[in-house]
């Protein structure tokens, strides 16, 4: 069964190698026999008929300026999939232009598309350093770099807590965003290569919707992505 990874902006927004995460999922799906197809989608390029998971990276606040119009055109698009139930993971950049803006330290105000209730305010401080959140998929363990303080609505659920770390905005210990099969976080690593239940928990959505009936993975031996995670969550802020 072919799996339709969508991956918006690589070039624009990827400072924090968070293509990592497309070869994640790419690699765990072919382990257990399906067939990943990538759809690199960047400023111009049609959206694919077919979609599964759709990934968002990391980027400065110029590259977020480059691709706002084109993501405004695909607003109407990209939230009809997100309500017809497709997986979404939106990092750092894309996270928070998934909100409704992101105003800049400059004063600059980039609209968002509004998938997540949340806004985000630039300032002159960046939260960064390992970080633990805890969710209820377990424990995702990564690294944030990010100046921006994103601010959920009170209806909007947290992607997870964080005991340690700075989250959204160093303020209120939470740390992304989830709604529907959409999810938005802070956390580099890239975050799947060291969450691999994370990922999973991403595919085993995504081929659900495809064929509307509930899965259970093949377990995959885990051991080194497993170390890693302890590596990084052993190390001081």
């Amino acid at each position: 069964m072919k799996v339709h990874i969508v991956h918006l902006y690589p070039k624009e927004m990827n400072i924090y190698g968070d293509t990592g995460n497309r070869l994640v999922l790419a690699q765990r799906l072919k382990w257990r026999g399906y067939e990943p197809v990538i759809h690199l989608v960047g400023l111009g390029d049609e959206l694919p008929k077919e979609t599964d998971i759709i990934l968002g990276g990391g980027g400065q606040d110029s590259g977020q300026a480059l691709i706002i119009e084109d993501l405004a055109k695909r607003k109407t698009e990209l939230k009809a999939i997100a309500n017809d139930g497709a997986t979404m993971l939106m990092i750092c950049g894309m996270y928070q232009l998934f909100g409704h803006y992101f105003l800049t330290q400059n004063g600059q105000k980039l609209p968002g598309i509004s998938v997540f209730d949340l806004i985000t305010r630039g300032s002159n401080k960046r939260l960064i350093g390992n970080i633990i959140s805890q969710t209820p998929f377990g424990e995702l363990v990564g690294y944030e770099n990010h100046s921006g303080l994103t601010e959920l609505s009170k209806d909007l659920q947290p992607l997870g807590q964080c005991p340690n770390g700075q989250g959204n905005n160093g303020l209120d210990k939470k740390e992304g965003a989830t709604v529907q099969n959409v999810f938005g976080s802070y956390l580099h690593g890239p975050i799947l290569s060291k969450n691999p239940h994370f990922a999973d928990e991403l595919i085993r959505r995504a081929i659900e919707r495809r064929t509307g009936h509930k899965q259970q993975l093949t377990p995959l031996n885990d051991d080194l992505e497993l170390a890693a995670a302890n590596i990084a969550r052993s190390r001081p802020r």
